[in-house]
């Protein structure tokens, strides 16, 4: 290299750019750190901005997918059986007076949530039963 900048400086030709990237040679050291280095880069990116999560976190997202699906197949059914009491108008009229945290609650003590089948009323079929009944 030393000699480079003498010959430069006894007027001959400036190395340019491209030369100077063909004579490159990375050591197996460099190679090595660089490709670690875009692993880490990659997974950082996709971690945080590219959607990817762990097996465990798919799986809560799943199990809460499917909670979901039941919770709004079976909340229909509370509304029927709610349609069947007949004191609903009375009772649909103290529900939309109560406070949101405890439609659900009442919803449960009328026995609306609780499923054909089930022993005890399911608490987020009977939440998204009060909230169907008091928006309307």
């Amino acid at each position: 290299m030393r000699q480079d900048v003498g010959d430069r400086a006894a007027g001959q030709k400036k190395i340019g750019f491209q030369e100077r990237w063909q004579e490159l040679r990375p050591t197996k050291t460099v190679v090595c750190w660089s490709w670690v280095g875009m692993i880490v880069l990659t997974m950082i990116v996709g971690f945080s901005w590219g959607g990817w999560v762990t097996g465990g976190t798919a799986q809560q997202m799943a199990q809460k997918m499917a909670d979901d699906a039941v919770m709004k197949r079976l909340a229909p059914i509370c509304v029927m059986q709610f349609d069947k009491d007949p004191n609903k108008a009375q009772k649909l009229k103290e529900m939309k007076e109560a406070s949101a945290y405890q439609v659900g609650e009442y919803v449960e003590k009328q026995g609306w949530a609780t499923i054909p089948g089930e022993a005890k009323p399911d608490s987020n079929v009977a939440s998204e039963c009060g909230r169907m009944l008091t928006s309307t």
